[in-house]
């Protein structure tokens, strides 16, 4: 596997390097220091697994870097590691396409368990923008393997691991996880965990449906 990490602080990149390594010691790592020298990575050469990103980096501010990493590079997954967690800007990250967002403040322990939660195919946001988000909406319905399928998606746990939980095959499995996304009107497992963090979910509480 092979990630580009964006990001201008070297001390940074070299930590996050150790943490992806003790992860996967095959690990292939490409830094960058700038979103520049990040797109003429992505442009030269066969894509990466996996993006990494800051937000604030020099002469970039807000979106930017997401937006155009996802213009030279559409079909790579972005993951935001970025200092704050600011939930407007989380959500707007969501909405731009970024697969999960990381904050910086994180100590090893807790990035490491993100970054094993994306590498995964899962999705990672961090609780407190989460937390911020809970507003009563109207509550969807879902057939109870439907809500079985997005307890685990909103537990960041990829196809292939709610397909072993549950018995069933990664085909179904991405079945149901299409058509929840409709149900919550949404287009990204990301998206997903935030509609559910809007509507104030409680899974165990959800209607079922026959």
């Amino acid at each position: 596997m092979k990630i580009l990490l964006i990001d201008d602080h070297s001390l940074f990149r070299e930590g996050l390097e150790l943490l992806l390594q003790r992860l996967d010691p095959r690990m292939q790592v490409v830094h960058a220091a700038t979103l520049e020298a990040g797109l003429a990575h992505l442009q030269a050469t066969s894509p990466p697994d996996l993006v990494c990103t800051d937000l604030n980096l020099p002469g970039v501010s807000g979106l930017t870097a997401l937006v155009r990493v996802h213009e030279v590079a559409p079909d790579v997954p972005v993951v935001v590691l970025a200092g704050g967690e600011d939930p407007a800007v989380v959500r707007q990250a969501i909405e731009q396409g970024a697969l999960g967002y990381i904050p910086k403040s994180h100590d090893s322990v807790d990035l490491s368990k993100a970054l094993a939660q994306v590498l995964q195919g899962g999705v990672y946001l961090p609780a407190l923008a989460l937390a911020s988000e809970y507003q009563e909406e109207q509550q969807p319905n879902f057939t109870p393997r439907q809500r079985e399928v997005l307890l685990r998606l909103v537990q960041g746990k990829s196809n292939k691991t709610i397909a072993r939980e549950l018995g069933i095959s990664d085909t179904t499995v991405k079945t149901h996880v299409a058509v929840v996304l409709q149900v919550l009107g949404v287009h990204s497992r990301a998206q997903a965990v935030y509609a559910v963090a809007r509507m104030g979910l409680r899974l165990a509480e959800l209607p079922a449906v026959a």
